[in-house]
């Protein structure tokens, strides 16, 4: 986006610094990262992330703020897994956003979509450091631009890390803090989980490990086992998509919907209030029209889609890493998915996203992610931005495995922009 910066680190680019990279990303972070790496950041106006951060805000804001909005979206809570304790805001927020061109030839940005949930935050801090000392960022800049910055709202990298322990421990003990994913060894997130694990002192945890214990005349408590010993949670740094949950079926000792002596940082609830589920609701310049396909069965709506079905995007409300998504699906497609289940899927305009990453393999397309935490007595506040590069149709990390300059990276900003 920013021409000179651009130019610049293609003209400098060399592959064993991608080698190295790679390498010293797998050092920093334990574990080998199995997700592809882009061989490049990307270098944004400040002024552009900042809209898209003040734009994502305003719609968490008022989507949180309604009442009667949250009453309807806990209907889509699966039975079973409408957890106890829900907290009045969350505490994580993620808003995806793909950039269109304007008529007189700027750019704007368009909702892809939102979700209350933790993204990569720790990872995606140490993904873009590397970028800066591997390349060199800062010298590279400096003639041109000046220095370059990644932190949005006015955040600093200790501010940053503040916030997370503000958000994740919010005082505990980290003894008595844990991050619990299903089978987290295993995860392509494994590397994130080991960066906060390090920079926070909390335990990795499988949820399914996690045990409730009775107390006489109290309410019962969570625990994880360290050795021979039983240790008491105060608060859970939430991982766990009930999705994957109920599509491996794993097996709890404990039930959600049961109230226990702990707090949840990132509480499950949230991860249906705020979701795909949200779109249809939100009337905004940013957002692009959708409807329910149940609705539109019913003909509710359906003037709120173009004619052309071409531009047409079907999706599962609740997947995640881009599962179960349709591209102009056919009403064969839309006729297939049962009509109990149709309550789950969102019929969206699929907007043209412009790609304006210039690599040495053509115009690339960014997904810019903008990472928010929402601190108990404080405001909901940007963070971080993350960056996906793609090609393609879908722009996942696993959707661009066989392609170059393409994959996860990081945005900067030089500081006068």
């Amino acid at each position: 986006m920013i021409r000179s910066l651009r130019q610049e680190f293609n003209s400098r680019y060399r592959p064993e610094a991608y080698r190295l990279l790679l390498r010293n990303l797998d050092a920093c972070v334990r574990t080998h990262v199995s997700f592809r790496v882009a061989e490049t950041p990307v270098f944004f106006p400040k002024a552009l992330l900042d809209e898209m951060a003040s734009v994502g805000a305003e719609l968490t804001r008022s989507l949180v703020a309604d009442r009667e909005y949250l009453a309807e979206s806990s209907k889509a809570i699966p039975e079973g897994w409408r957890a106890a304790g829900e907290t009045p805001h969350p505490h994580f927020m993620t808003v995806d956003f793909g950039l269109v061109k304007n008529a007189d030839g700027s750019f704007a940005p368009r909702l892809v979509e939102l979700q209350a949930f933790p993204s990569v935050y720790a990872y995606q801090y140490v993904l873009a450091e590397s970028y800066r000392s591997t390349f060199d960022l800062d010298s590279m800049a400096r003639d041109s631009h000046g220095p370059l910055d990644l932190y949005l709202g006015g955040n600093t990298e200790a501010s940053f890390w503040k916030k997370m322990a503000q958000v994740v421990l919010n005082g505990h003990s980290p003894e008595n803090v844990v991050l619990a994913e299903v089978d987290p060894m295993h995860q392509k997130t494994l590397p994130d989980f080991q960066v906060t694990a390090d920079r926070l002192g909390i335990r990795i945890v499988d949820i399914a490990e996690i045990r409730p214990q009775d107390r006489p005349g109290k309410l019962p408590r969570l625990c994880y086992r360290e050795g021979k010993r039983l240790v008491p949670i105060h608060r859970i740094y939430n991982r766990a998509i009930v999705d994957e949950l109920i599509q491996k079926e794993v097996r709890l000792h404990f039930d959600y919907r049961e109230s226990f002596d702990v707090e949840w940082a990132g509480h499950p609830n949230w991860y249906f209030h705020l979701s795909k589920f949200s779109i249809p609701y939100l009337d905004h310049p940013c957002v692009p029209p959708a409807v329910f396909l149940d609705d539109w069965f019913k003909g509710v709506g359906r003037d709120r889609l173009p004619a052309d079905r071409e531009r047409w995007i079907l999706k599962p409300l609740f997947s995640f890493a881009g599962k179960g998504i349709q591209f102009a699906p056919s009403e064969q497609d839309l006729r297939a998915i049962a009509p109990g289940e149709r309550r789950n899927y969102l019929l969206q305009e699929r907007v043209k996203f412009e790609a304006v990453i210039d690599t040495p393999f053509g115009m690339t397309q960014p997904e810019i992610r903008i990472l928010y935490l929402w601190p108990d007595g404080e405001e909901l506040q940007p963070v971080l931005p993350l960056i996906r590069l793609g090609r393609g149709k879908m722009m996942g990390v696993d959707h661009n495995r066989d392609l170059e300059w393409v994959g996860a990276s990081a945005a900067f900003y030089p500081q006068e922009h």
